[in-house]
């Protein structure tokens, strides 16, 4: 006689799934049936961090929902349906297991890509310099005014690509519903944020430039120029206060990513070679990685010491979401290491236009 799994009491359910240690586990767990899903969490707080994953670019042919998730740890690729986050939307930043949103439409959101929830942000519309937006004024939707107050216009689509480089969030939503949401601004060269609830962005003044990578750590948001010049920023308060943090201009190299490492803040400085890549008449310009070198901020002098160790620290770098791990924690991973994504284009839209969202995709890490 065969049995009905799918009979099984929820609290006996319940103390099956809490024994579950690995995510991707978890997840055709609650697939099973309708009762095994309603019985448990779709959050499962119980299980400790895990690797991380790297969400993979889309096919430029092959349109569809599904997004695979490669993880090291097995090394195998993990599909997920995931429809918010697939097709032309953009992806602009990843923050504890976090994806950020960007669609056509002026709407920012947060998308957890395993169990799909979603937490809205104030849309593009709702930042400071954005004068007017017009849906159906075709081809020139957003009013926006620029630093030196002329009024100019973008498509939806510009502003999609273009306006926003990252966004960065203060700690994770699944726990801590008063998180704070940071963008870097590529169009005026700033900081602003947004607080859980809030309906509009605010411009941090005094953070022109600071705009090489943000990371939020102790109890603040840290942003560097390309100089290696840090502006610590409180926006806890009533109005953001802004500190300086000026280093001797030593810092080298083509990008640069803060990592918060324990009690440490790093800065990864990364040098590229330039290739050009002629593929069926269309130009691409490709960026190999050639080496990296790591710093530590060393606040008394203040200065950026020179790492030629990581010791059992594993960084994983990528324009999205940056981290640090200790390899102790993970069988089987190595120490001293740097997990990067590579090969950085200026063209990977299925029609070609320019952004970075996919060649570079984000870092996922579960919590």
């Amino acid at each position: 006689m065969a049995v009905d799994w799918s009979g099984l009491p929820p609290e006996l359910i319940e103390t099956i799934a809490k024994k579950l240690t690995i995510h991707i586990d978890y997840i055709r767990f609650r697939a099973v049936c309708v009762n095994w899903r309603s019985s448990i969490s779709k959050t499962p707080h119980h299980l400790p961090c895990q690797f991380p994953w790297l969400m993979l670019p889309q096919s430029r042919t092959h349109q569809t929902s599904r997004r695979g998730f490669f993880s090291i740890s097995d090394n195998k690729v993990h599909f997920l349906n995931v429809p918010e986050a697939s097709h032309r939307r953009r992806r602009c930043g990843s923050s504890h297991g976090w994806l950020v949103i960007l669609d056509e439409s002026p709407a920012i959101f947060l998308l957890n890509p395993l169990n799909r929830a979603k937490i809205h942000l104030p849309p593009l519309s709702a930042f400071p310099n954005v004068l007017d937006f017009n849906f159906y004024d075709v081809g020139r939707e957003y009013v926006l005014r620029n630093l030196d107050g002329e009024v100019y216009t973008c498509n939806l689509r510009e502003m999609r690509d273009s306006f926003i480089k990252k966004v960065i969030l203060s700690s994770n939503p699944s726990n801590d519903r008063d998180f704070i949401a940071l963008a870097i601004l590529n169009q005026i060269d700033g900081l602003a944020f947004c607080k859980k609830g809030e309906q509009s962005w605010r411009f941090i003044e005094g953070t022109k430039s600071y705009c090489e990578d943000v990371v939020y750590h102790n109890g603040f948001f840290y942003a560097v120029n390309k100089y290696g010049a840090i502006a610590v920023c409180d926006v806890q308060g009533p109005s953001p206060r802004v500190s300086i943090i000026e280093t001797p201009p030593q810092i080298g190299g083509d990008m640069q990513y803060l990592v918060p490492s324990m009690d440490e803040l790093l800065l990864v400085t990364r040098y590229l070679d330039l290739e050009f890549d002629i593929d069926h008449h269309q130009l691409d310009i490709v960026y190999k990685t050639m080496q990296f070198e790591v710093y530590r901020l060393d606040l008394s002098g203040p200065k950026w010491e020179r790492v030629t160790s990581l010791g059992d620290r594993v960084l994983f770098l990528g324009e999205n979401s940056s981290l640090s791990l200790l390899a102790y924690d993970f069988p089987g991973c190595k120490g001293n290491c740097i997990y990067y994504t590579d090969d950085y284009s200026e063209f990977n839209y299925v029609d070609g236009a320019s952004g970075n969202h996919d060649l570079d995709p984000p870092w996922l890490v579960r919590h």
